[in-house]
């Protein structure tokens, strides 16, 4: 007698009682996402600057010339399609592994069956690392030898920096791809070809839809094609019992509100942060709003953002407005004392200060001037009449002996060498115009008139 298994029975039981009204699945339920991974380069959609008909990286995939490389990107700007797209195109053996999973036995295995299929087969070895941060040091380290002398053609995966976290003798033997987050029409023309596509997508099912419902997924998607997927299949699902209408109400049914694609730990991160920064800079008031808002949204450090404006009111205003350092050093403190929700408030009021403000860099480019003067040469020693006289016998050895005190002069002002007599022409703070330094600048060429 055939074994009965309860639980296929009881599976086979529930599979016939699912809902007519059930998108239906592959039989190896795949989800949408999956299943319309583009096969060749003329399915792929975005990324023309790597993968455009004259591109590098396209001919050589082409031409089963594939050089070592990392793939680095977002999540959803189709990394992992990409190798798929390779090991579909290349005569080379294709082994896949995931940094997450996997460790130095999986890699040395693939490396054997490697030199095997070289030496007996004249073969190559792709090896498609995904995640490839996730391997420590002593991992990335194995890869080198057989990376360098050709054995495997390494293909990794990131969504990190790889030149943060990424071995450099390991970056020196490969290139780095660059992929970018897909723009809205991108990702448009996705989810129309998935709503058309009969086999693989949902074109079956004859959805109604417009343009501006798609405009609103890939809004929601933020440039990541598998979230736009995975939203239009949800939707597709509840559309079945309403007529088969994929509307606005259904969208925002399945998302409440924007999904965000800064990663505190990510480089998204780093490209946030520098749009704050330089909005600010700009003196564009709503665009660092705009940037302030998707940090706190997406739980940034408070401490973090505050010392960011402390250096911009600093660097970039200045003595063209030297409140702005008073501010935001005032707002340093008020978020540590605050917390959220109410450190936002103080936030804002510096960003907003900031950005408003005249702007000068005067004295940032004079520092890193003096600092690089001082590296480069040899600038001589300090002017005799200006060194220590505070200790006994200084005045025998001439130090301070002829200084002149600056509050014994009318205007408080005195001519006197000040630099050593090697730079004793170095200029390093030159004033703007703008704001208060203005004034400044004014005052120093009263300086100089006096002292002439």
């Amino acid at each position: 007698m055939q074994d009965l298994d309860l639980f296929s029975a009881m599976a086979s039981e529930n599979n016939k009682n699912i809902s007519e009204n059930t998108i239906e699945m592959d039989e190896d339920y795949r989800p949408l996402a999956e299943r319309m991974r583009p096969r060749n380069f003329d399915e792929y959609i975005g990324q023309e600057k790597i993968l455009g008909k004259k591109s590098f990286l396209r001919r050589m995939v082409q031409e089963d010339k594939i050089p070592s490389m990392i793939l680095y990107g977002p999540p959803g700007t189709g990394k992992t399609t990409l190798a798929k797209m390779i090991a579909g195109m290349t005569k080379s053996e294709f082994s896949r592994l995931n940094a997450v999973s996997a460790g130095i036995s999986d890699v040395r295995k693939i490396i054997e069956k490697a030199d095997e299929n070289r030496r007996y087969y004249r073969k190559r070895t792709i090896i498609f690392l995904d995640e490839i941060h996730r391997f420590n040091k002593a991992q990335q380290d194995v890869l080198l030898p057989y990376v360098e002398d050709g054995r495997i053609i390494l293909i990794g995966a990131t969504t990190e920096n790889p030149y943060f976290e990424v071995n450099h003798a390991l970056l020196s033997r490969v290139r780095v791809v660059k992929l970018e987050l897909l723009d809205e029409q991108n990702l448009i023309d996705i989810l129309k070809i998935a709503l058309e596509d009969k086999v693989r997508g949902l074109g079956k099912y004859k959805f109604k839809y417009d343009d501006e419902i798609l405009s609103i997924i890939a809004q929601y998607a933020g440039g990541d094609a598998r979230v736009a997927l995975n939203i239009l299949e949800q939707a597709g699902d509840v559309a079945l019992e309403q007529n088969h209408n994929i509307n606005k109400e259904i969208i925002e049914s399945i998302i409440s509100e924007k999904i965000q694609t800064y990663d505190k730990n990510g480089d998204n991160h780093y490209d946030i942060v520098s749009a704050f920064i330089k909005s600010m800079r700009g003196s564009d008031p709503d665009a660092a709003l705009h940037y302030l808002a998707r940090m706190l949204v997406a739980g940034e450090d408070i401490n973090f953002i505050a010392r960011r404006i402390a250096i911009c009111a600093s660097e970039d205003v200045g003595n063209a407005d030297p409140q702005a350092l008073v501010l935001a050093m005032a707002t340093v403190q008020a978020v540590q004392f605050l917390g959220m929700p109410e450190a936002r408030i103080p936030l804002a009021q510096a960003v907003t200060y900031i950005a408003s403000a005249p702007k000068s860099n005067a004295s940032y480019l004079a520092i890193d001037k003096a600092i690089e003067q001082v590296k480069s040469q040899d600038c001589g020693q300090v002017p005799i009449h200006l060194r220590d006289c505070h200790y006994k016998g200084a005045k025998k050895l001439g130090h301070g002996v002829d200084y002149k005190y600056a509050h014994d002069y009318p205007y408080h002002i005195v001519k006197q060498q000040y630099l050593p007599d090697k730079i004793k022409n170095a200029k390093y703070y030159m004033p703007t115009s703008n704001g208060y330094e203005e004034k400044i600048g004014r005052y120093m060429q009263f300086c100089e008139k006096i002292k002439a």
